[in-house]
């Protein structure tokens, strides 16, 4: 559609290796929605390590274990077809791991691997795994009031001036100061597994719109809007319990951490 073609393609940038925590589902999702508004999609799912076409519209990248993250990088730096879409103006949602790559570096066992460099950001490790419910508020009008998933990710990210936050945190841990996610030209990057998009439905929207321009107003589907409800409930429950000595401790470590890596 960016190169005047009819139908939207949406590229599943190697799922089977990006794609932990139902991230997978994303492109599942992704497509329904562009259907409920009347647009023409064409779904190209990327096997490991297949070349990744450059004229794709929107790219969908998730999460995966420390090896899988390295070789993908590894893969995508040789193949050149995401980096080019990306400087063509495509669209990207990239969860966990796959927000990491698009950075400069990220930990990957007891290396540190360089990223693609799409991304104003670099990846540290957490000095305790972030696992839980994750509850977040947008920091620009994505027309929703909070942002649900569920994390599993023992890095953090730390924002240089470029990227700036997708949402500032109400539960969990996200980024690990504040803040989760990024957003920087046509990339949206988040922790927030679940998958996504099934929980965020206005997320689907926010990527649609930056191919297409603005869509009509189109309801959730009741099943999604559900699931929302649902999810922000267990969070704010699990907000209500009263922090404790590890979560004090994260917090501390978590400052030092992002304060060395801002002096670099």
């Amino acid at each position: 559609m960016r190169n005047g073609d009819s139908a939207l393609m949406v590229v599943a940038v190697y799922p089977a290796v990006l794609g932990t925590y139902g991230d997978s589902g994303n492109a599942t999702v992704l497509v329904a929605r562009a259907r409920q508004h009347g647009l023409t999609v064409d779904l190209r799912v990327i096997e490991p390590y297949a070349p990744v076409p450059a004229s794709g519209d929107i790219y969908l990248l998730g999460g995966s274990d420390d090896a899988g993250q390295a070789g993908a990088v590894d893969a995508l730096r040789q193949d050149g077809g995401l980096r080019r879409g990306v400087e063509g103006g495509a669209a990207v949602l990239a969860v966990c791991a796959g927000f990491q790559l698009l950075g400069r570096c990220f930990p990957a066992g007891s290396r540190t691997v360089s990223g693609l460099g799409l991304l104003d950001a670099d990846s540290y490790r957490l000095p305790t795994r972030a696992v839980g419910e994750l509850l977040t508020r947008p920091v620009t009008d994505l027309g929703v009031a909070e942002l649900t998933g569920y994390e599993n990710h023992a890095s953090g990210t730390v924002l240089g001036p470029e990227a700036v936050p997708l949402a500032t945190i109400e539960q969990g841990i996200g980024n690990g100061d504040g803040t989760d996610g990024a957003r920087q030209g046509g990339i949206t990057a988040t922790y927030l597994h679940g998958p996504a998009l099934a929980r965020n439905i206005s997320l689907a929207d926010h990527l649609l719109e930056h191919v297409v321009g603005p869509l009509g107003a189109l309801p959730s589907p009741p099943y999604a809007e559900r699931l929302r409800t649902e999810r922000v409930q267990a969070a704010r429950a699990g907000a209500d319990r009263p922090r404790g000595p590890v979560q004090e401790l994260f917090e501390q470590l978590s400052r030092r951490t992002r304060r060395s890596l801002a002096g670099r």
